[in-house]
Parts: structure tokens; sequence; C-alpha cells
């Protein structure tokens, strides 16, 4: 999907500091990743916000019968054995 443009107004000294950081040619890919964080940020939010549990039994059949030690163990193995 092409890019869109839109105008943006800034405090002066906001602007200063991110041309600081990031510089001129810096400002859109600076101001588009803080705003893809924000985005999930909030996302998150939302969800810890909900008192349904976001665990649920049926959705991890592979626990039902008391394993999930044995999975804890085998994933840790896994991970031991990566370079």
């Amino acid at each position: 999907m092409p890019n869109s443009s839109t105008s943006i107004e800034l405090p002066p000294d906001l602007l200063a500091r991110i041309d600081e950081a990031v510089g001129p040619a810096g400002r859109t890919a600076f101001l588009v990743a803080l705003a893809e964080r924000e985005i999930l940020r909030q996302r998150q939010l939302k969800v810890f916000a909900n008192k349904e549990p976001i665990w649920k039994d049926e959705d991890h059949p592979e626990f039902v019968n008391g394993d999930s030690d044995a999975w804890v163990r085998q994933m840790r193995q896994e991970d031991e054995k990566r370079p």
C-alpha cells in the first residue's frame, strides 16, 4: 500500500529534540515507528483491561493431563541445544 502524506503540528522544542535524535531526514521513520509502538501498546492495554481470562484450557489440549511440566522441560532442552 502506498504511503499517504499528512501535516501535523509539533511544538518547536519537540521537533528540535526529534531532529537532534534522528536528524531531519529521519523524522518520518522515527514518527512511524513511534506510532506503531504506541498502537501496539494501546491494543495490549485493552487486552489486559479485559476481565475475561486470556488463557482457555480448551485452546491448550496438550496440558489437559497435567503435562505442562514435561512440556516446559522439553522447550528448555530444545532452547539449550540452539547455538
